[in-house]
């Protein structure tokens, strides 16, 4: 199955906007969201996630996104690291 197509934050924005437009000037949402060639459930997602943004904050937020899971991460490793040298340490292992 073939996924669709991957859109940057930036275009996802800009797009939304568009969707908006259109819909503001009598298209229905179906309509505005075939011509950006994009599925209704898209539009609703980013939306959700975008709604109110700018294309800059709408950038920043991804990036802090991917910092927030490479943190977290981070996090759970050294968490792993600690209780395997708790037990070595005690005498379990």
């Amino acid at each position: 199955m073939s996924r669709g197509k991957r859109y940057r934050e930036e275009q996802g924005v800009n797009l939304l906007r568009q969707i908006e437009v259109a819909v503001a000037n009598g298209k229905t949402t179906a309509q505005a969201c075939k011509e950006a060639e994009i599925v209704e459930q898209t539009y609703f997602r980013w939306r959700k996630e975008y709604g109110g943004l700018q294309v800059d904050q709408a950038k920043r937020l991804k990036e802090l996104e991917h910092e927030n899971a490479k943190l977290k991460r981070l996090v759970a490793e050294l968490s792993l690291d600690k209780l395997v040298l708790k037990d070595i340490a005690s005498g379990n292992f």
